[in-house]
């Protein structure tokens, strides 16, 4: 019992099933209801989508601060082909998909290889991505082609697709992470970069990899939240890249490297998106909504800080 109390995995499990029964009793008629638990999971789809790449980054000592302005110039890309161009939507969808993947690979590189520090090269590319999303997607595109709106508007058994999607991410890069070789790697890397090199991983090629992996699925959740609104913005996924680092830290992970679960994830999106919604449904201000998040996300730094003092 001991050990499981000490899986940050475990107790957030415990926190969110306390949150639920908690929020279901005070708040009856609004909460428990499928509607609206539905809904959490639909707006907390992109996040945990972009959070199971920054989990991944995070496992291996980076960050990613770029992802928010991916998330937008993806799926303004996308849009701008199709919309004035009359690209075909696989087509479309495949140069957001591309764009973002350079965009990773841009990142990777610059870090993995020049030795530029990731908060400064991804916060750089940040401005320069979103300068991009504004000249692609101006302010706005609407009128899409159906075919398009339907990856993300469309249902299953009653749920919107991009909470299948994102269920579909996390499960399989669980497994990846859990089972394979190459993923596994990424944690002898968090843990000590220097110790995998000598082991004989491939320490520059890995880290590459995943900022582009992590750029790649902020693309994917670009293509689905534009596909879902039914429209491009340029100022979609702002403060993005705040909300999904906190959420894998609460998930696990820790800002030092070479621990965290994908299941994680999911679980600390889950909780700022149950934070989120209880504040909505008690009519909390949007001024207090802001405050909140922040000291959220102080009090996860905290506990990552304390985790690492005990474990010291």
């Amino acid at each position: 019992m001991k050990t499981l109390l000490q899986d940050r995995v475990y107790t957030l499990a415990l926190t969110i099933a306390l949150v639920v029964v908690v929020a279901s009793l005070v708040f009856p008629q609004n909460f428990p209801t499928f509607e609206n638990l539905s809904q959490v999971l639909l707006n907390l789809s992109i996040d945990t989508i972009v959070a199971v790449g920054m989990m991944l980054l995070l496992v291996a000592g980076a960050f990613d601060l770029s992802v928010g302005s991916v998330v937008a110039f993806s799926g303004g890309l996308a849009a701008a082909l199709m919309y004035h161009y009359a690209v075909p939507v696989p087509l479309a969808v495949a140069a957001g998909l591309g764009a973002a993947l350079g965009i990773g690979w841009v990142n990777g590189l610059l870090i993995a290889r020049v030795g530029i520090n990731p908060m400064i090269q991804t916060l750089a590319m940040m401005g320069i991505v979103r300068g991009g999303a504004l000249m692609v997607s101006g302010a706005g595109i609407q009128n899409l082609p159906y075919w398009f709106n339907a990856l993300g508007q469309s249902k299953l058994l009653g749920l919107q697709m991009p909470i299948w999607y994102m269920l579909l991410t996390v499960g399989v890069f669980a497994f990846l992470a859990n089972r394979t070789p190459f993923f596994r790697r990424y944690y002898y890397i968090g843990a000590n970069a220097r110790a995998a090199e000598l082991s004989g991983i491939r320490t520059q090629r890995m880290m590459t990899w995943a900022f582009v992996l992590s750029a790649g699925l902020a693309g994917v959740a670009g293509i689905l939240l534009a596909s879902r609104l039914g429209a491009a913005m340029s100022t979609s996924g702002r403060g993005l890249e705040l909300r999904v680092i906190t959420a894998v830290i609460l998930g696990g992970a820790s800002l030092a490297g070479g621990q965290g679960k994908i299941v994680g994830a999911l679980l600390g999106s889950l909780f700022m998106g149950l934070v989120g919604n209880l504040m909505v449904i008690a009519r909390v201000s949007g001024y207090w909504q802001e405050i909140i998040l922040g000291l959220i996300l102080i009090g996860a730094i905290w506990l990552d800080q304390a985790v690492k003092r005990r474990v010291g």
